[in-house]
Parts: structure tokens; C-alpha cells; sequence
């Protein structure tokens, strides 16, 4: 018997899908079981990669770790282990950018099993009850956000994940220079205007990731629309909370549509495993067309193929939540792919945390921002 074993975070989305894969897959090969942990997400996003490819051969990840693992040697790719026609078909069936994602240096690192990015979700009763329609516009958003209706996660990630995406809206390249992270102009407008809407909800929400708000707005009445936060199907399915919630695109910004920053979660193989084609076979089993529309998506899975997105049968159990989001997940812009960029999301995320809540000045958390930036291009 091959034993393997994996990390995944604690979610239905992330945890009940790999585990019903596995199960799957050792009904189909007897010979190989597949063992899932769990962390919470905090706990995912904080451990060190190189501690868990040391102890686990499967590991759920995201995409800016892709450059570390890489060059560390902590994943092993699947070029050298499933078929061409394989990685072309996870490729012309990218969800977005979530394939490329994971490509670095001319390999494929991890398969891209998971799909998301900050999209729009609203209890469709509660707007009818409050005479409240979907903003469409940045304008409508903030005059929705002053009737104490809206809320989005603002935790130290999620502002620094919706600061990119406003840099962007106003034409600054990211990470192209070795002294700025963005012009020192985008990142100002994007901070102002993350402050004006984090003024207007309820400082709650500057504690809660999007898991945390999806259960608030499922489980009371208190807020009815978020306008941007990392998409989790479940809530859009019917018997999983208390109240269903609809999910579309995000909002326009200055005319055009905002670009949020790609998430999603891809399976990646570490190189310090006994059984490597055994954890390749099973990722490709789990990454495949039939698996993500099936076993997959059916225990609570987001899957990160598009075959499963455009699939009428899977819209249908999830309020058209695939559909409706995919123009926002095509669109979606990359983080950069470094050895240090893990360094500045962690350091720069309290940082632009303080700033747009107030604790310190624009000035001096740019200034900081761009201290780290550069730190971490020696990292």
C-alpha cells in the first residue's frame, strides 16, 4: 500500500473536495491511499512551504508561491510526469490566467484544481426588501455603502490584494521597477478610495476574511452586497447556509470594468515525496474534466476547469455563480512571479492595512511599502 499524504485548508471549497477525490481515486486504485489535513485559512497562508513539502507530498498552494518553490526545489514538476496532451488540455481550459499561473521557468509546477478571484456577492431579498438595486458603477457602490448595507473583507491580505487592483484601474504597471512596487499616483487613489469605503461599513469587516463575511451575509440580515471578495461558490448553493447568496461582476471604475487579483488554489507535488508518478496520477485524476464536474464540484469543490464553469448542469445548482463570475475570473490580473514576493505580501499587507484605516498617513505607508518591496528583491 502507498500511503500519501496532504495539506489543505479547512473549507468545504478546499478540504471535503480533495478529500472526496481521494477516496475516488483509491476505489479506483486500491493500492494507493491518499490521507487529507487540514489548517485554517490564516494558518494555510502563514506556513512556510518548505516546512510542509518536508512533511507532506501533496500540498494545496497559490500561485505566488510558485517562484520560491521552484527555485528551492520544494515541487517537482509534471512535465517530466504526465503527458503533453495532458498539460495542453489543462491549459486551453484555463479558468482566466489560473493555469500560467503556475508556470514558471518553463514548467509546470501545480495544476490548477481551484479557480477565484474578488467578485460581487448580494442577498437578492434583502435588496428587494431595502428598494436597493446592484450597483453597477464605483459611484453607486459608495452611495449603496452610505445607507450601512455593504461590507467586505478588509484584513491586512484582502487590502492589499484590492490595492493592486485599483493600481491597475489607473494604468500602473506593478512590480516593474526595482525602487517602487506601483506609481506612487495609483497607489495613492487606491488607497484614498479603499479608506472612503472601509469608512463607510462597519469596522467588523477590518477583522473578517471572505469566508467570514460570506457567513455573515448568509447567516443575518446586517449587510446586504459586498462588493469585492474572494468567490466561494457554496454560498450560492442551495441547503448550504441559512440564506442564499447571488454572485456577479464587480463594479466599473473610471468607465471600464475593475480587474481584481487572481486567487485560486492549484495541487502541487512536493520533491521530497517516496511516490512521485503515484501523487502525479492522482493530481491529473483530480485536475481532470470528469473529476472536477463530478466528484469534485459535488463535495463542495470550486473547480479550476473550465469545462465545470461553462457547465449548465453546475450552474444550475449554484445560482448561475459560475457563469455570472467568469467574466470577473478572465480578466483577472497576476501577482508577480519572484523568489521574495512572498516577503512583500506579508510585510506590506499590515502596513497598507494601517493606512487605509487610518493609523497612519498615505505618505508614510507608501514610503514603507516600497522599503519592502525592495527588500524583498534580495530575498
Amino acid at each position: 500500500m502507498i500511503e500519501l499524504k496532504g495539506m489543505a485548508w479547512n473549507h468545504m471549497r478546499g478540504f471535503t473536495s480533495v478529500v472526496a477525490t481521494a477516496q475516488r481515486f483509491e476505489e479506483l486504485n486500491p493500492d494507493i491511499r491518499v490521507t487529507w489535513e487540514k489548517r485554517s485559512l490564516q494558518a494555510f497562508a502563514d506556513a512556510s512551504l518548505e516546512e510542509l513539502s518536508a512533511e507532506y507530498d501533496l500540498l494545496v498552494m497559490d500561485h505566488p508561491h510558485v517562484a520560491l518553490a521552484a527555485e528551492d526545489s520544494l515541487l517537482l514538476p509534471y512535465d517530466k510526469y504526465v503527458s503533453a496532451e495532458f498539460l495542453n488540455d489543462q491549459a486551453a481550459h484555463s479558468v482566466g490566467h489560473s493555469h500560467p499561473s503556475y508556470h514558471f521557468n518553463g514548467q509546470q509546477w501545480t495544476l490548477a484544481i481551484d479557480a477565484a478571484t474578488p467578485i460581487a456577492t448580494w442577498r437578492e431579498d434583502l435588496l428587494q426588501k431595502h428598494a436597493l438595486t446592484v450597483p453597477q458603477t464605483w459611484e453607486e457602490l459608495l452611495s449603496m455603502a452610505s445607507t450601512g448595507k455593504v461590507g467586505f473583507a478588509a484584513i491586512p491580505i484582502d487590502l492589499l490584494m484590492h490595492s493592486y487592483m485599483f493600481c491597475h484601474a489607473h494604468g500602473s504597471a506593478l512590480f516593474q521597477n526595482q525602487e517602487t512596487f506601483a506609481e506612487t499616483e495609483a497607489l495613492e487613489h487606491a488607497i484614498e478610495n479603499l479608506k472612503q469605503l472601509v469608512s463607510l461599513c462597519d469596522p467588523i469587516f477590518q477583522t473578517l476574511n471572505p469566508i467570514q463575511v460570506a457567513e455573515k451575509m448568509s447567516r443575518s440580515d446586517d449587510t446586504s452586497y459586498c462588493p469585492f471578495g474572494y468567490g466561494y461558490s457554496n454560498y450560492s448553493r442551495m441547503g448550504y447556509a441559512n440564506h442564499l447568496l447571488k454572485a456577479g461582476d464587480i463594479v466599473s471604475y473610471l468607465g471600464q470594468p475593475l480587474c481584481s487579483a487572481l486567487g485560486g488554489a492549484g495541487l502541487g507535488i512536493s520533491s521530497s515525496t517516496k511516490h512521485p508518478q503515484a501523487c502525479m496520477d492522482y493530481a491529473a485524476f483530480t485536475a481532470s474534466p470528469a473529476t472536477q464536474q463530478g466528484v469534485f464540484f459535488e463535495a463542495g469543490g470550486q473547480p479550476g476547469h473550465r469545462q465545470a464553469w461553462e457547465s449548465d448542469h453546475i450552474n444550475q445548482q449554484t445560482n448561475d455563480f459560475f457563469k455570472d463570475t467568469l467574466p470577473a475570473l478572465d480578466r483577472a490580473i497576476l501577482r508577480p512571479q519572484y523568489h521574495g514576493y512572498m516577503h512583500f505580501q506579508d510585510h506590506a499587507s499590515p502596513v497598507i492595512h494601517d493606512g487605509i484605516t487610518g493609523k497612519q498617513s498615505v505618505a508614510t505607508t507608501i514610503e514603507k511599502m516600497n522599503a519592502i518591496f525592495r527588500e524583498s528583491l534580495n530575498k
